[in-house]
């Protein structure tokens, strides 16, 4: 596996890429790029977050087994996202992003939008689902050490996941729906998408209420033997 040696390039990205570039992109993709241009951009978004994996790790065989691990957690998360109405994919974006680093949340939490959307329909929204599930999850990275500590840190955060993750993806809405952005049109489309953010903060909460001690035991034990 491909690895980036300088320390100062790993530092730029892992904060330019998921708070700077990837953002810039997808606004860029509402606004003027349009529907037809949507794969294009789900690929590139695909691409920025192995480079953002990529910036988490120095050695070689710490990023081939974190892959590894990365893939098992993605392909958990695409089958979970088949089921109906409560779905685990943010619950095991957030525990990948806990025990395996904020990267490898962003990772999880990328390819699962994209590759379960070839079932549930690809589309302009990918890659706003893709951004949306990606920070939550390298977000839960950055706050890993409380998130791990406090049960109740850990449900309040899932709960506020399924809010945050309503609330970008209204931006792909609000800014589709009228080609451009306003808060009063944002707001309408965030009213009536609150059935649907009450579903995904329970969800949340019901999930990580029931994977996260032994998904997060699981991971804690491959990560100590492994020196993850």
């Amino acid at each position: 596996m491909i690895t980036i040696r300088s320390a100062r390039l790993r530092q730029f990205l892992r904060v330019a890429l998921p708070f700077c570039i990837m953002p810039a992109i997808i606004l860029l993709t509402a606004l003027g790029w349009r529907s037809e241009h949507y794969a294009l951009v789900s690929f590139l978004m695909v691409a920025l977050a192995l480079l953002l994996f990529l910036s988490g790790f120095e050695k070689r065989e710490l990023g081939t087994r974190r892959m590894i691990l990365v893939s098992v957690m993605t392909a958990l998360s695409v089958i979970g996202r088949l089921l109906p109405l409560l779905k685990p994919i943010t619950a095991l974006t957030v525990l990948s992003a806990l025990y395996l680093g904020r990267e490898a949340g962003f990772l999880v939490g990328a390819l699962s939008a994209v590759l379960s959307n070839f079932v549930m329909g690809q589309g302009p929204w990918t890659p706003f689902q893709m951004f949306a599930w990606g920070i939550i999850g390298y977000t839960a990275g950055i706050f890993a050490k409380p998130l791990i500590r406090s049960r109740v840190l850990l449900y309040a955060y899932g709960l506020l996941s399924g809010v945050a993750y309503s609330m970008l993806l209204d931006v792909w809405t609000t800014v589709w729906t009228y080609e451009h952005f306003s808060l009063h049109e944002y707001a309408a489309a965030l009213s009536t998408a609150l059935p649907y953010t009450a579903l995904y903060a329970v969800s949340n909460l019901l999930f990580l209420m029931l994977f996260a001690k032994p998904v997060g035991d699981k991971l804690s034990r491959i990560r100590k033997k492994y020196g993850l």
